[in-house]
């Protein structure tokens, strides 16, 4: 099996090319191509535009005895996408475009018609000038005195837009120069107002904490003072508490002031007149056994707890006696607290 891709092929020594037979094709014979319509264009038979780019499968063919400088001219066959209808263009290399032939109508291109209008006055012109010097002497003057008509025309409307316009490049400038200085100032102002502002509202804050602050404070001293006005809060009090502020005599003199507003003096009949009430002799004799451990166990805790010279005694009170009243066994045993405490 030979090979499929060669480059050279064996040609044997007795190879003559002109002994080979040519294939004769008819020159007007047709392919079948695959192009785009190169213009905008309307069939004639139904009325339906074709547009520009449009893809067909055409057939196509050289034009016989046409030539145009030695390049041959073909020729295009479409049909209509509606009704089928054979439509026909050639190529036009002398305007390097195409031309219609038949079957439908090229739409209307001013721009196209404009140029050719131009172009035919341009060849009559040079048809003239050829065979009349004249003539050609004429369109040069015509054409210096059109080109001097324009130049003082245009001259005219410069001075004429500069005597309106009148305008002030300096006073410009400076109009510019006093619009930035303008808005330079307006943001300073404005973040000088927005700082301002800050710092009220950071000013007012602390006010209000200090306020509320002191509000609590405040409370708490009253709740204090309250709780201190009590008269009977100086038996729960801890003795630690004369340690902070004042003394321990402060504290016994606080103690015995708190006492006597409340209770008043034991050696004082008037203020304890009506509180104290005397035991009957029945009751005294019905319960001799239970007042006898009580009395006692509280004559003990006094006289061991108390020494010689103790507060009730240097305060000129009188201490209870056996037969005394509770309430006197009472102040008797917090004084004797208070001198524990020392």
């Amino acid at each position: 099996m030979s090979e499929r891709k060669v480059l050279n092929k064996y040609y044997p020594p007795d190879f003559d090319p002109s002994k080979i037979p040519k294939l004769k094709l008819p020159k007007d014979r047709q392919y079948v191509v695959r192009l785009m319509a190169p213009f905008n264009m309307r069939c004639k038979t139904c009325g339906e535009y074709i547009y520009k780019g449009k893809k067909f499968n055409a057939r196509k063919e050289t034009v016989q005895n046409e030539l145009y400088l030695g390049l041959p001219i073909f020729r295009f066959y479409i049909k209509c996408t509606r009704c089928l209808a054979e439509i026909t263009f050639k190529t036009d290399p002398e305007n390097t475009d195409y031309a219609m032939e038949h079957g439908a109508t090229r739409n209307f291109q001013a721009e196209k018609l404009i140029e050719e209008e131009e172009k035919k006055i341009q060849q009559e012109r040079e048809d003239e000038e050829l065979n009349n010097p004249m003539k050609v002497l004429e369109n040069r003057t015509r054409d210096s005195k059109l080109e001097m008509e324009v130049l003082e025309n245009l001259q005219e409307l410069k001075e004429l837009n500069q005597r309106q316009a009148q305008v002030d490049f300096e006073g410009m400038l400076d109009q510019y120069k006093e619009m930035e200085r303008r808005l330079r100032e307006r943001e300073q102002e404005e973040d000088e107002r927005e700082t301002k502002e800050m710092l009220e509202r950071a000013l007012v804050k602390r006010l209000r904490d200090s306020d509320s602050e002191d509000e609590a404070e405040d409370a708490n001293d009253r709740g204090r003072k309250h709780t201190a006005d009590k008269p009977t809060d100086i038996l729960t009090t801890d003795a630690n508490t004369g340690s902070q502020g004042s003394s321990s005599v402060g504290v016994k003199k606080q103690k015995v002031e708190s006492w006597e507003r409340s209770v008043g003096g034991l050696g004082e009949k008037g203020a304890l007149g009506s509180l104290v009430v005397r035991k009957k002799p029945a009751d005294s004799a019905s319960k001799p056994a239970a007042a006898a451990p009580r009395q006692a166990a509280n004559t003990q805790t006094g006289a061991g707890a108390a020494k010689p010279g103790s507060s009730t005694a240097s305060r000129g009170q009188p201490v209870a006696s056996q037969n005394g009243s509770s309430l006197s066994l009472l102040g008797a045993y917090t004084d004797s607290d208070d001198s524990n405490s020392d």
